[in-house]
């Protein structure tokens, strides 16, 4: 049996916790052949999209897509996203949630392959030693490098570490 993939579901929990506590969830999405997204907004090759209640009808989180419908500018559009796609969830008043690596798109994947070959790696899920499994490598330079307290006010924004 094929193994399921923990993507979708952790996806939906994500979401539920925005919800929940009252942000706004955020997707950002790698967009290939296989994503249906008003290709006007995307920028190099991604799009970030406000998949809240509000800016959303009809929204379904699958366990191979996510597929709704959402206005943009004042036109209603039906998008459709591959789970495998998927960049990151996060809430979009804080930048809390979850990035993932995505190495194979769902248009570059082969038929025979699983459903979602790229699978989340988390840094604190324990290994087969019960230990957590080894963190990424800090970057040489970033913005905690000068021990200035985070500026306040401003947009949130979500850093990818690779």
């Amino acid at each position: 049996m094929a193994e399921i993939s923990t993507k979708p579901y952790l996806l939906r929990a994500i979401y539920e916790w925005c919800t929940d506590s009252g942000y706004t969830p955020y997707l950002a999405v790698k967009v290939d052949a296989a994503t249906t997204v008003p290709m006007e907004y995307v920028r190099k090759g991604e799009i970030i999209l406000n998949i809240s209640y509000g800016a959303t009808s009809g929204l379904k989180m699958d366990n191979d897509a996510i597929h709704f419908r959402a206005r943009f500018n004042g036109v209603s559009r039906e998008l459709y996203i591959p789970v495998q796609n998927v960049l990151a969830i996060y809430a979009n008043e804080n930048g809390q949630g979850m990035a993932f690596e995505v190495n194979t798109t769902a248009s570059e994947a082969p038929s025979s392959a699983p459903a979602d070959a790229a699978s989340p790696s988390l840094s604190a899920v324990p290994n087969g030693a019960g230990e957590p499994a080894a963190a990424p490598e800090p970057a040489t330079t970033g913005p905690d490098d000068d021990n200035e307290p985070p500026k306040k006010g401003g947009r949130p924004t979500l850093t990818r570490i690779k």
